[in-house]
């Protein structure tokens, strides 16, 4: 288990950590994905942006959590990236 895996997981046991954890996973999920896919595919922040039209700097910001992408901003990754966008509720 990683050093973040196993403080994540202290973390966890702690009621009021895990109930925030819980509101704003989905935006850490949206944040690792749109950051593996980038790098699976050998790409710069800046390449991604030429592909997308999305400036690099709003990347960044996207990748680290500071900004929610829209559903246009995030159909628009995923076509830059040769994805398919799919939202499901489970």
């Amino acid at each position: 288990m990683s050093d973040l895996q196993d403080y994540l997981s202290r973390q966890l046991e702690n009621p009021a950590f895990a109930e925030e954890w819980e509101r704003i996973k989905p935006e850490y999920e949206v944040m690792k994905l749109l950051v593996e896919a980038r790098i699976e595919q050998g790409l710069t922040q800046k390449e991604l942006a030429e592909r997308t039209g999305i400036r690099q700097p709003n990347i960044s910001r996207l990748e680290h959590g500071q900004c929610s992408p829209t559903l246009d901003t995030l159909n628009a990754l995923a076509r830059g990236l040769g994805k398919e966008l799919r939202v499901t509720f489970v």
